[in-house]
């Protein structure tokens, strides 16, 4: 199930890919940007939709229902990546040791410097 999913998600990523480049953009020319006569407005209305207008809707709800349904089976497949701490040895009961005095810390001496005579 998985493995279908991811293979239409592609497929529709490529479509989506690809019906995008096929159509015309709206505002093509840059006359359109500041007010030209021949073009329509910008966010003007939409007029009848084309065939790869409907097509594109299709594939990008097909795209986010793919997106949506592998997000959910990704996180019930997820594990953690903070690893636990390792459980302590199971062994016999161990005999009470006594506590020794901790050693105290050596500092290196350097040796005197020499007086020159």
């Amino acid at each position: 199930m998985h493995i279908v999913l991811t293979i239409v998600h592609v497929l529709a990523c490529f479509g989506i890919i690809g019906i995008v480049l096929l159509q015309s953009g709206k505002g093509a020319d840059i006359g359109s940007a500041f007010g030209g006569a021949g073009s329509q407005a910008v966010f003007g209305s939409m007029g009848t939709p084309t065939l790869l207008g409907k097509i594109t809707t299709g594939i990008a709800i097909v795209f986010t229902l793919t997106s949506f349904t592998l997000a959910m089976l990704g996180g019930e497949r997820a594990s953690s990546v903070v690893r636990e701490a390792a459980p302590p040895p199971a062994s016999g009961p161990a005999a009470p040791v006594a506590p020794s005095a901790p050693a105290a810390p050596t500092v290196p001496t350097a040796p005197a410097p020499t007086q020159p005579r």
